[in-house]
């Protein structure tokens, strides 16, 4: 009896065992199955929601889980949110950036008077005349960054700080190629000046934010807003000066502007504002600046010597584009074609050879059969621009490693660098 018994229990635990193990593998299954199920259901998601990112931005998807979002900003760690209901802000997240910058950099910039001595009246006497412009205060020690037009033809400076006080200013260094000067200014010791945070133009982008603080017709300290519209622009100046690799704006940018800050969202100075295309005379959305990283280069010059000397190659250049290429039956289409070299002159003597036999190009006469520039040093050149930023860190005197392509060859020489001057530069506009 007691082992008919144990037999039934143990038949019985066997049941409940099985049975347990069923059960434990059916909800195993189960929630397998679901999690397949929802894994599934999650990517789907995910693709359908980076689909709507993509064509309708992040503040769609945002808007339909719910959250209220004010603005967003973009940055190397990601996204920032601004949350809340709009009606109770002052300022928008926008309002308050561009009034940040303008707190941070407002007091770095001057107002320059200048006093020329050019008019004449009806008695053929000579009459003081005024002109406006602003400065970038570059130490604390009153070393001031303006544009060389609105100081060079001045027979007295002054410049008025964000206190109201104006003192008298010297000239210190002109460059009238990159259309930069340096002035300094002596101030009591109670008065601190101010200097600017210099950014870098090397990484700017069509599109990003781009404000101008300066004195337009004279206001003081006036600001404006808009976006980097263009890069890399060579511009010819109401003077005749050309600027290499300029910044385009449609910030606003007036007569009294010239030699201000243009500034990033962070308040960094990314250009020296210089000139406006347009055929009124003032602002019509088409503003230039001279790159922040020209002015860097050219700064301990200016203060130490008073000047710049830059170096160039003792010859003349022509732009490669697809017709001269296939004319010329080049090997290469990227480079600039050598057109003369001076005679006697050093690209001559280091063996760069120049064209043989002219042709009409359009409206200039150029010379075929020379070298092809394809690098200087490291830097690979591939039009008239590449050569003009490859030569630019370069003094006269110095010698450069000049790359060139003759009829398919590839040959590389040490050429000495003479001074540049500023219609060498006019040559590369056309």
């Amino acid at each position: 009896m007691l082992k008919n018994t144990r037999s039934r229990l143990a038949k019985l635990l066997l049941v409940v065992l099985i049975g347990t193990l069923c059960v434990f593998f059916a909800l195993v299954l189960y929630h397998w199955t679901a999690y397949i199920s929802e894994d599934k259901r999650q990517k789907e998601l995910s693709q359908v929601l980076k689909t709507m990112v993509k064509e309708q931005g992040v503040e769609k998807v945002l808007d339909l889980s719910g959250v209220p979002v004010a603005n967003i900003f973009e940055g190397e760690n990601g996204l920032i949110l601004f949350e809340g209901n709009q009606d109770q802000w002052l300022y928008s997240a926008d309002e308050k950036q561009n009034m940040q910058v303008y707190d941070t950099v407002n007091k770095s910039v001057v107002h320059i008077t200048t006093t020329v001595e050019t008019q004449v009246n009806a008695f053929m006497d000579v009459l003081p005349a005024q002109g406006t412009g602003s400065g970038i205060i570059l130490s604390a020690d009153g070393y001031i960054l303006t544009n060389a037009h609105v100081v060079e033809k001045a027979t007295s400076l002054s410049v008025g700080l964000y206190n109201n006080r104006t003192y008298p200013a010297q000239l210190v260094g002109l460059d009238n190629e990159d259309d930069l000067a340096v002035i300094k200014i002596a101030v009591e010791k109670d008065v601190v000046l101010t200097p600017a945070t210099l950014g870098t133009s090397e990484d700017l982008r069509i599109g990003q934010k781009a404000i101008a603080i300066g004195n337009p017709f004279g206001y003081d300290r006036t600001m404006t807003v808009g976006v980097v519209s263009g890069l890399n622009r060579p511009v010819r100046t109401s003077e005749g000066s050309i600027v290499m690799n300029a910044i385009q704006t449609d910030a606003s940018i007036n007569p009294g502007n010239s030699g201000g800050p243009l500034l990033n969202a962070h308040g960094e100075v990314i250009g020296i504002n210089s000139s406006i295309y347009s055929v009124s005379g003032t602002s019509q959305g088409l503003n230039f600046a001279i790159p922040i990283d020209t002015a860097i280069t050219v700064i301990p010059d200016l203060i130490k010597l008073g000047k710049v000397s830059r170096g160039w190659l003792d010859l003349t250049v022509v732009q490669l584009t697809p017709q001269l290429v296939a004319y010329a039956k080049l090997s290469v289409d990227k480079g600039v074609l050598v057109n003369q070299v001076a005679t006697g002159g050093f690209a001559e003597k280091s063996g760069i050879k120049g064209g043989t036999q002219m042709v009409q190009y359009g409206s200039s006469i150029v010379y075929l059969g020379g070298d092809v520039i394809t690098a200087i040093g490291d830097v690979p050149i591939e039009d008239l621009n590449d050569l003009y930023m490859a030569l630019l860190p370069y003094r006269s005197g110095q010698k450069v490693s000049v790359t060139v392509n003759r009829k398919g060859e590839r040959k590389t020489m040490e050429v000495q660098l003479i001074e540049r001057t500023a219609q060498q530069v006019r040559a590369l506009v056309r």
